[in-house]
């Protein structure tokens, strides 16, 4: 195959349709079919990356392995489709221009005025066809963050006019994702918003090959053909998104509606084989077919909004599939967890997540359901932050150094059992300046982590500033918290455990990040196969 397709995803109406999930579905789809695919975002925010936002602001900030802080969606993308993103699959407003205004010091626009066309959306158009031109991939797939209309979506509408008329016919298409609301009132689905919003589309320039609609009720094929009419597609490709109860049926729900067959036709390549989804549907199968409950409390301090918390709460799902199990996730705020309430926030909890975070809100109540679980013989897993407090847990209960804390919380504490990384005393930037992307861990033998890695050499992404302080290993290792897996170049302790514990382990690194469903995380998958354990006792 000479040339790389292009495919534009769109929306309409209202944010929050889910075209990272229609885009990922697509893309499963097309992969399955034999097509080298990949996915990128395109967020129309100035921040440079997300890791800078508040998960309040934008949920949580999703690594990848050469260490970009991107948006969530591109978690989804790997989920989906099992291949790793990179710096590539994620570009923001604030990234353009960034580069843009970079150029123009550097005078490789000398003599010339700078200005949003064509300098701003040739940068844009350089980078969405940057994945295309390594080779690697037969389909990109863009998925242009906001709402069309929204006034910093413009540069990004536009460029997508322009590339798809510089790439031609069949070689770029546009899927607009909109919303067909249903008034209860008078009792029917509206199809005036997706009017509107194909209008403004068009008005820009682009025609939407594919329309795909989210709706909460099946769409008759009067109200389709309304649509075709209207909204200037064919028939075939007004495509319906129902609602679905997991994000894991919308491939076969797309796959149903033909939304691959339309794409592939309009691109001019052949459908090849018909999609193999059989691992795909194994996992739907025993998702939707559990033989076991378990409870997982979720300790956090952002658990107010699920997203702040996605890859943790996927894993999950894919853990739990793996082991055939339900797996109820129940937040609770670290905020709110003191000595007194502690027994019965957890009266019905089988197992304890320690979710990761930063700053001191909610610290306690991590460190406090971490020594419910030690010493209730509850399976613990704490993960980056959650590590730290099974750290700082230890040292005040079992080693008795009552003042330990992390500087990050504390800086002045006279026990800094963490501590900031040697290499970021100096950092000023906050932007990109964490330990960021993937890193060695070398396990050592005989110890939980190896009984659930099986190998003594791995590699996980990591998201930190602060670190698990080298100067008390010796002390708590001997008081009984073994260091199971350690960084061969820096000697940063990446893993600890309780020996005599069923399961207890924290890690330094984000484990959700690289859970799949085609490869469940083993460390989620043996801390859901625990809890079932403990369920049974």
């Amino acid at each position: 195959m000479n040339q790389t397709k292009y495919i534009f995803v769109t929306g309409g109406v209202t944010s929050s349709l889910g075209k990272g999930i229609i885009a990922a579905s697509l893309a499963k789809l097309l992969q399955a079919r034999g097509y080298r695919t990949t996915i990128q975002k395109f967020d129309p925010y100035l921040n440079v990356d997300p890791g800078t936002l508040n998960p309040y602001e934008h949920g949580e900030c999703y690594v990848t392995d050469d260490g970009a802080e991107t948006d969530l969606d591109l978690g989804h993308y790997e989920r989906f489709l099992n291949v790793p993103t990179s710096q590539a699959n994620n570009v923001t407003t604030g990234r353009i221009y960034l580069s843009v205004i970079e150029k123009e010091r550097r005078g490789e626009f000398l003599g010339k005025t700078v200005q949003v066309v064509p300098h701003i959306t040739n940068e844009i158009k350089d980078r969405m066809q940057l994945l295309g031109k390594s080779g690697d991939y037969d389909i990109v797939i863009t998925e242009i963050g906001g709402t069309v209309g929204d006034i910093e979506s413009l540069p990004y509408i536009e460029s997508v006019r322009q590339l798809v008329w510089d790439l031609g016919e069949n070689n770029a298409i546009v899927i607009h994702l909109t919303l067909i609301p249903y008034l209860a009132a008078a009792g029917e689905l509206k199809t005036k918003p997706t009017q509107h919003s194909v209008k403004t589309l068009m008005e820009s320039g682009i025609k939407a090959d594919i329309l795909v609609c989210r709706t909460e009720h099946e769409l008759s094929q009067e109200l389709r053909s309304k649509l075709a009419l209207f909204c200037n597609v064919k028939k075939e490709a007004v495509i319906q998104s129902i609602d679905a109860s997991t994000i894991y049926e919308v491939p076969n729900l797309m796959l149903e509606e033909g939304l691959d067959i339309v794409a592939l036709k309009k691109l001019d390549l052949p459908k090849k084989a018909a999609p193999d989804l059989k691992t795909w549907n194994t996992f739907l199968k025993r998702l939707k077919s559990p033989k076991h409950t378990v409870n997982i409390g979720l300790i956090g301090k952002y658990v107010e909004m699920q997203d702040c918390y996605k890859s943790i709460l996927e894993a999950f799902i894919h853990s739990g599939a793996a082991n055939e199990t339900k797996v109820n996730v129940v937040s609770i705020h670290s905020e709110y967890i003191d000595e007194e309430n502690i027994a019965e926030k957890f009266k019905d909890i089988d197992a304890i997540l320690v979710a990761p975070g930063f700053g001191e809100r909610g610290i306690e109540g991590k460190i406090a359901a971490v020594r419910y679980a030690r010493e209730n013989k509850m399976p613990f897993f704490g993960i980056c932050l959650g590590m730290q407090m099974s750290v700082i847990e230890y040292s005040r209960n079992v080693l008795g150094l009552s003042e330990a804390n992390s500087t990050e919380m504390n800086d002045q504490t006279s026990h800094p059992v963490v501590n900031l990384m040697e290499e970021q005393k100096n950092v000023t930037d906050k932007g990109g300046t964490m330990r960021l992307g993937a890193w060695k861990c070398e396990i050592k033998p005989n110890t939980l982590a190896y009984q659930i890695y099986g190998e003594t050499t791995i590699f996980e992404r990591h998201r930190h500033r602060y670190e698990y302080n080298s100067a008390y290993v010796a002390d708590l290792e001997k008081a009984g918290l073994k260091a199971s897996g350690v960084n061969p170049d820096t000697g940063l302790v990446e893993i600890v455990e309780i020996e005599e514990h069923p399961f207890f382990i924290g890690v330094q690194y984000h484990p959700e990040y690289k859970s799949t469903v085609a490869n469940p995380h083993p460390l989620f998958v043996n801390f859901v196969a625990a809890a079932v354990k403990a369920r049974k006792k």
